[in-house]
C-alpha cells in the first residue's frame, strides 16, 4: 500500500480561496499499536488547544526531513488537547520510514488545519468496511456512532487478527465487530454482506485498493450517496493517457492559459502567478480543488463521486484535464 496517505472522498467546500493555514506541534507521544503501526500523539506548542476536527478529517503532516503526507485525524474529536494519527510502516515510503526510525517524542513538526473530505452523515445505522491501516479515519465515526446511540458494524480485514490496529480501544466502543483474516482463511466475502441493499444503512469504506473496488463494485445498487470511500492512493483508472493541448481561462482575471498534453492545470496555473493550494498532486487530498464556470471536465481524481464529476462543478486541478475539444473556464 503506499505512503501517500490515509484519507478522502465526499463533501468539500470546492474553493481554494486561501492556503490551509498550518501549525507547529510537539509529538507528545508515540505507541506501538499493532506490528508495523505507531501512533503518534500531537500537542501545541504551547500547551493551547488545538483547532476542531470532525470524523472522517486529515491533516498535512510536514515531518523535519521535508517530506509531506496526509495522515487520518484518529484520535477523540473532543479531545482538542492533542492529535492523534496512525502511520504503517511501508517499504519505500519516506514519510512512514522517518516517523518509524527517526521521530522520537519531544521532537516538532507542523500540521495543517484539518480538512474533510470523507465527513459522517446522518443516518439510522453504519456499516464501516476497513483494511489494515484503513481503520483509522473510521475510528471517529464509530466513537461519534456509539455515543449518538446509532448501531454500526466494522467489516475489519487484515492478513492476521493480530495485525489489527487500534482492536481492543475499538471494541471497547461498542459495535458489532467481525474481523476477516487472510492468513485465517477468513476472507471478507464481501458480495454476501454487501450485496442486498440496507435499509437505513451508510458505508464508509477505506482501506487497499482491492477491497475498495471490491465494495463499489458490489454496492452498485445501492444509492450513491449511501457508500462512501477514501482512497489512500490514486485508484487505477484504463484508458487514462493525455488528451491532448487545452485552454483554460481565469475567470477572474480574464487570463487564457494553454495546458501542454504532458504538463498538468495545477503547473500552469501556479507558473502563471496563479496560485492554487496543493498538497498531494495526485488527485486525493481535495486541496487544489477548483471551481468550473464552463467546459467539460476529464476528472481523474480519487474524490469527487460519479454525481459530483457529472454535475461538472468543481476539478482537482492537480490530475485532471480538460475533455477533447473542451475549453475550462475556471473561478480563480
Amino acid at each position: 500500500m503506499s505512503d501517500v496517505m490515509e484519507m478522502t472522498a465526499s463533501a468539500r467546500p470546492g474553493s481554494n480561496a486561501s492556503v490551509p493555514s498550518s501549525l507547529q506541534v510537539r509529538v507528545r507521544a508515540m505507541r506501538w499499536e499493532a506490528p508495523g503501526v505507531v501512533s503518534l500523539e500531537l500537542s501545541a506548542v504551547d500547551g493551547a488547544t488545538l483547532p476542531s476536527f470532525e470524523p472522517g478529517a486529515h491533516v498535512d503532516l510536514r515531518l523535519p526531513d521535508g517530506t509531506l503526507r496526509q495522515y487520518s485525524l484518529c484520535g477523540d474529536p473532543s479531545d482538542r488537547s492533542h492529535y492523534r494519527l496512525g502511520v504503517r510502516a511501508v517499504g519505500g515510503g519516506l514519510s512512514s520510514t522517518f516517523v518509524h526510525r527517526k521521530l522520537r517524542p519531544g521532537e516538532l513538526v507542523t500540521v495543517s488545519v484539518p480538512r474533510n473530505n470523507f465527513p459522517l452523515a446522518d443516518a439510522e445505522r453504519y456499516i464501516f468496511v476497513a483494511g489494515g491501516i484503513g481503520i483509522t479515519p473510521l475510528i471517529p465515526m464509530m466513537r461519534q456512532a456509539s455515543a449518538q446511540r446509532r448501531p454500526w458494524t466494522l467489516l475489519y480485514c487484515n492478513k492476521r487478527d493480530s495485525d489489527a490496529p487500534f482492536l481492543n480501544e475499538i471494541r471497547a466502543l461498542g459495535g458489532d465487530i467481525s474481523l476477516h483474516s487472510s492468513e485465517a482463511g477468513t476472507r471478507l466475502d464481501v458480495r454476501a454482506k454487501l450485496a442486498a441493499v440496507q435499509a437505513g444503512a451508510m458505508i464508509y469504506c477505506c482501506g487497499p485498493e482491492r477491497l475498495m473496488t471490491a465494495v463499489e463494485e458490489t454496492t452498485a445498487d445501492w444509492p450513491q450517496d449511501r457508500v462512501c470511500f477514501e482512497w489512500f492512493a490514486p485508484r487505477s483508472r484504463a484508458n487514462e493517457g493525455a488528451s491532448g493541448n487545452f485552454e483554460i481561462v481565469c475567470n477572474s482575471s480574464g487570463l487564457t492559459l494553454m495546458v501542454p498534453e504532458d504538463r498538468t492545470v495545477l503547473d500552469i496555473l501556479n507558473e502563471a502567478g496563479v496560485e492554487v493550494p496543493c498538497s498531494c498532486q495526485q488527485g486525493i487530498c481535495g486541496t487544489c480543488e477548483t471551481r468550473v464556470v464552463s467546459g467539460e471536465v476529464d476528472h481523474r481524481d480519487s474524490i469527487l463521486s460519479s454525481a459530483e464529476r457529472a454535475a461538472n462543478q468543481t476539478m482537482m486541478t492537480c490530475v485532471s484535464r480538460a475533455k477533447a475539444g473542451s475549453r475550462l473556464v475556471l473561478d480563480i
